[in-house]
């Protein structure tokens, strides 16, 4: 239970990656808010698991992509953690929203563009923005990136562009929380089994090619991923700041 008495707020937590980090943070102690954009009853199911195996955590809406919608997160945040006796205080951020759809430049036009950097830079900013001040001092942020910011796959630009901010977003992050004693660091992970990329794992013929192009000859799972946020977020990861880890199973090496 190394993470006991810790608060984290796990963004896009009702399912996937997320639900998988929520529920690693929460089996090691820590009080999670459940971050969802509009799917209550996922929500509500994904605290319910934390619930019965032994954890804690609450459902906090907010659809996140700019100033706006962080501070409403901030406000309901707040009101749920007085409602529980605990101050206006949090202990690790982990940024997991993100996605994006395929396209070429060609394909891209500025909605297309506008929604993935929302999705995965925007929303990330100005949520840490707005609860940077709320974080303890030695207090952890975690950002999922991806592999595909090192990719040079022309169907992903916008995508790869995208990651590759947050992964420059992080080490200027973690140059200047660095005095509070906060560590900031990037997951990348490469393909996951799980709701997302179902499509794709279910279906022979295109799990076949992306099973040859990982070292590992698999799909990852979302729990492995969360394995490496928890790494980030627990005490063993106090001296590591600024960097990204890849956990791809060695994707397109």
């Amino acid at each position: 239970m190394e993470l006991a008495g810790k608060v984290a707020v796990v963004t896009g937590a009702s399912r996937g990656l997320g639900q998988a980090i929520a529920r690693k943070l929460a089996s090691q102690g820590a009080l999670i808010a459940v971050n969802y954009a509009g799917n209550h009853a996922a929500a509500e199911a994904t605290v319910a698991r934390i619930a019965a195996a032994g954890g804690q955590a609450f459902p906090l809406q907010a659809k996140l992509r700019g100033q706006a919608e962080a501070e409403a997160l901030r406000d309901r945040l707040d009101a749920a953690l007085a409602a529980r006796g605990l101050p206006p205080r949090i202990d690790i951020l982990v940024n997991n929203i993100g996605g994006g759809e395929y396209g070429t430049i060609r394909d891209a036009d500025e909605a297309f563009y506008d929604t993935v950097f929302d999705n995965n830079c925007r929303a990330a900013f100005f949520l840490t923005r707005v609860l940077e001040s709320r974080i303890n001092d030695f207090g952890r942020v975690v950002n999922l990136s991806s592999a595909g910011s090192r990719l040079t796959d022309p169907g992903i630009i916008v995508y790869t562009m995208a990651k590759a901010a947050v992964e420059a977003f992080t080490r200027v992050l973690a140059a200047d929380l660095g005095p509070r004693g906060i560590t900031v660091n990037a997951v990348a992970p490469g393909f996951t089994a799980g709701e997302t990329n179902a499509y794709i794992v279910d279906d022979p013929e295109k799990a076949a090619p992306v099973i040859a192009a990982t070292a590992l000859r698999r799909f990852g799972q979302p729990e492995e991923i969360a394995d490496i946020v928890y790494a980030f977020a627990g005490p063993l990861g106090r001296w590591v700041t600024a960097q990204t880890v890849e956990a791809s199973g060695g994707f397109k090496l």
